[in-house]
């Protein structure tokens, strides 16, 4: 079988952080034996729009920019064009790329992860047309599946990141630290969590717009060097007003760390209250900041949570289970009738 998959956010070295969790799974995938062919501003011009904030980041801090993006998607689509030539399917990462693969002549399947909702509540005719062209949808959550079918998407698939679980995790640190991990925008809750930690032990990885109301932030740390931080941590807060799946908050539950989330979108998938982790309204200071001084106080609860918490993940969302999922769902989409 071959694979082209069309993504706007891959990274471009191995520290890249962007699009890791795409990267990650294509790799499962050819690992199985499947040949798979990568579109991406990776090696495709993109006129300085899809990295740093990513391509909506980017379009809302410059809308001059949206100027550049036709440039984009035209050199984009002839990349795919030549990708697809003798692909047996297509998998188009976000429902901007879905609407390129739709004119390619092959079979596709569309992948949401949070921001094509969105997009397809501002362009509700477009995103119908290309989720009920699709062969499938898949869904990193069940809140993105619902919204898919409300577009009218046919066939749906949810799908989550896979995470690696490692085989043993270290103590975390003393005094009890609180960690935040991603990037520092409003949409991710990082100002919500300053406010509810005052007067705790937090330790900030990650960067973005908020920089500078943020301080002592550690910048974005490589991949590869994020476990020490979730061994070290207490807990691990997951803040977000919107979160498409939570790759974040299924790492830290993979190093057995509870999850003080916000109870939204993907978030919900991962966390089950009060079994592996807690849950709280988005943007609630005093419930976040409740929350967060329950696990601190109680050693064994956080040891109870984190523990239930590693055991969900590697029966739900270890990379072996997810790829399985992954090549059923693209066995099954060219097993239908063309549409």
């Amino acid at each position: 079988m071959k694979v082209t998959v069309l993504t706007s956010s891959y990274p471009r070295t191995p520290v890249d952080t962007a699009g890791r969790f795409v990267a990650d799974a294509v790799e499962r995938v050819r690992e199985r034996g499947v040949d798979v062919e990568v579109v991406s501003p990776a090696t495709v011009r993109h006129y300085g729009i899809a990295y740093g904030s990513g391509v909506v980041g980017n379009l809302r801090r410059n809308p001059a920019r949206a100027l550049l993006l036709p440039l984009m998607l035209g050199t984009f689509r002839q990349a795919a064009r030549r990708a697809a030539r003798d692909a047996d399917l297509v998998h188009a990462h976000w429902l901007p790329l879905g609407g390129i693969a739709m004119t390619l002549g092959r079979p596709f399947v569309v992948q949401l992860w949070g921001t094509d909702v969105e997009l397809a509540r501002r362009a509700p005719q477009l995103a119908r047309q290309i989720l009920r062209r699709a062969r499938m949808t898949v869904c990193a959550s069940n809140a993105l599946a619902d919204a898919a079918r409300e577009f009218g998407a046919g066939e749906v698939r949810v799908i989550g990141s896979g995470v690696d679980v490692p085989d043993e995790v270290g103590p975390e640190a003393e005094p009890p630290e609180v960690l935040y991990a991603g990037r520092l925008s409003r949409e991710k809750g990082i100002l919500d969590l300053l406010a509810a930690a005052d007067g705790m032990k937090l330790i900030i990885a990650g960067d973005g717009p908020l920089r500078v109301q943020v301080p002592g932030a550690l910048g974005f740390i490589p991949h590869d060097q994020l476990g020490g931080f979730y061994e070290r941590a207490a807990m691990v807060a997951v803040p977000s007003h919107r979160e498409g799946f939570g790759v974040v908050c299924a790492e830290a539950m993979a190093h057995g760390r509870p999850v003080v989330a916000a109870a939204v979108g993907g978030l919900l998938d991962l966390v089950v209250p009060e079994e592996t982790g807690l849950l709280v309204p988005p943007g609630d200071v005093r419930a976040l900041r409740a929350a967060l001084r329950r696990l601190l106080d109680d050693e064994e609860l956080r040891h109870r949570l984190g523990a239930a918490a590693r055991e969900r993940v590697k029966q739900r969302f270890s990379w072996q289970r997810t790829t399985d999922l992954t090549l059923a769902a693209y066995e099954d989409a060219l097993a239908e009738p063309r549409k």
